[in-house]
């Protein structure tokens, strides 16, 4: 005989957990559903086993969307500060690293542990696999395990294929497209891109880093970038990596700090020096032989004319890669695209055409910058579910 509550979660991850928190205090009868084996893996190993879970600047124009809008009436009705004082709360220390990022003091687990406390009234259904779904009469069945359980609001939670290694799978897009909704075509974000063979050079240089400004097909990130023995990681290739399209360049600024004219500057100061040895005074040794091999300039910045230094200051300040791919969802920390959000009421997160049907978190067609983001989407979006289911 079929269980009956009022509202079935599918996921156990941040976006699904804390959505079943804030129903069960509004008296709602939940389920929570996940087939993975414990609760909140993702936030266990995010941060570094710290957690990045939210960012003080967060605002909608940080998150990659079809209409990234979308975000605005969730992250305005649920803020990073209304998560802190949650935090705080629960007595967790934490702080603030840079560019508004914040980490709990001690242990992810931390997290994992309020979200269980404040889900208390909610039962969660751990190591159990969603056999089928299915809707008639205005309820939704959900077999699983050796169970059946019905409900009249249904939450999709369970996130995109991301991190595969602990369970992630498409599975929110092919329920969703059961259901009538629209996808966006998924891709990896917030990943490291891949370079061909004719970047030999720059594999070459594995484990150097530099900060840089880096852009796809958007804004740039003036973080850390690294090489790697496939191509392109670091803080602002992540970034830059969610606004990435196959066939599209990656442009990078290599010297974000100097001001048009230095290298003119320098062949005034040290006319008998040569390119290799003015681009290490503002770069890594091996990357600043990289980019003079490349640019093959003559051995003094004397013999270099006025107009091929501004030429060279252009190229360094803008110099295009053109990634052949990514390293995948098995190393991507988030997925862009998902579930469409024209189907989707921006307040509640209610499925437009189909009464009882909701979808939050990584689910949905919103990814956040690398940073707190991602996280401050789950809480937002299911808060505004858990209001509403």
């Amino acid at each position: 005989m079929a269980q009956t509550h009022d509202v079935i979660i599918l996921g156990a991850g941040g976006a699904g957990l804390f959505c079943a928190g804030i129903a069960a205090r509004r008296g709602r009868r939940v389920l929570v559903i996940d087939h993975a084996p414990e609760p909140g893996r993702k936030i266990v190993i995010s941060g570094g086993g710290r957690c990045n879970f939210t960012n003080v600047d967060t605002s909608w124009d940080r998150y990659v969307s079809a209409n990234p809008r979308f975000a605005r009436s969730a992250l305005g009705r649920y803020t990073a500060q209304d998560f802190i004082a949650l935090v705080d709360a629960h007595g967790i220390a934490w702080h603030e690293k840079t560019l508004g990022q914040l980490f709990c003091d001690g242990s992810a687990r931390q997290i994992v542990a309020m979200l269980l406390h404040e889900a208390a009234g909610a039962e969660i259904a751990l190591g159990s696999a969603i056999r089928d779904v299915t809707h008639a009469d205005g309820q939704f069945t959900v077999v699983f395990g050796d169970r059946h359980a019905t409900a009249p609001s249904l939450v999709i939670a369970t996130g995109g294929p991301s991190i595969p290694k602990l369970g992630a799978t498409s599975f929110a897009y092919d329920l969703g497209r059961r259901f009538g909704l629209k996808i966006v075509e998924p891709r990896p974000a917030l990943v490291p891109l891949t370079l061909p063979g004719e970047e030999a050079l720059f594999r070459e240089l594995s484990g150097v880093a530099a900060t840089v400004v880096a852009r796809g097909d958007g804004p740039g990130f003036r973080e850390a970038a690294l090489f790697t023995h496939r191509g392109l990681s670091g803080p602002a290739i992540l970034q830059a990596s969610s606004y990435w399209r196959h066939r599209q360049p990656v442009t990078i600024d290599f010297v974000p700090d100097q001001s048009p004219g230095w290298l003119l500057a320098a062949k005034r100061a040290r006319p008998r020096a040569g390119l290799r040895s003015v681009l290490g005074a503002a770069l890594p040794d091996r990357l600043a032989e990289a980019l003079a091999a490349r640019i093959d300039a003559p051995s003094e910045m004397a013999n270099l004319r006025d107009a091929t230094l501004s030429e060279i200051e252009r190229r360094l300040s803008a110099w295009q890669f053109l990634p052949n791919g990514t390293e995948g969802f098995a190393k991507a920390e988030v997925t862009v695209g998902g579930i469409a959000t024209d189907a989707l009421n921006q307040k509640t997160m209610a499925a437009k055409h189909l009464p009882g049907l909701y979808a939050i978190g990584e689910a949905v067609d919103v990814t956040g910058w690398l940073g707190g983001y991602n996280f401050q989407w789950a809480w937002s979006s299911g808060w505004v579910a858990g209001q509403a289911v």
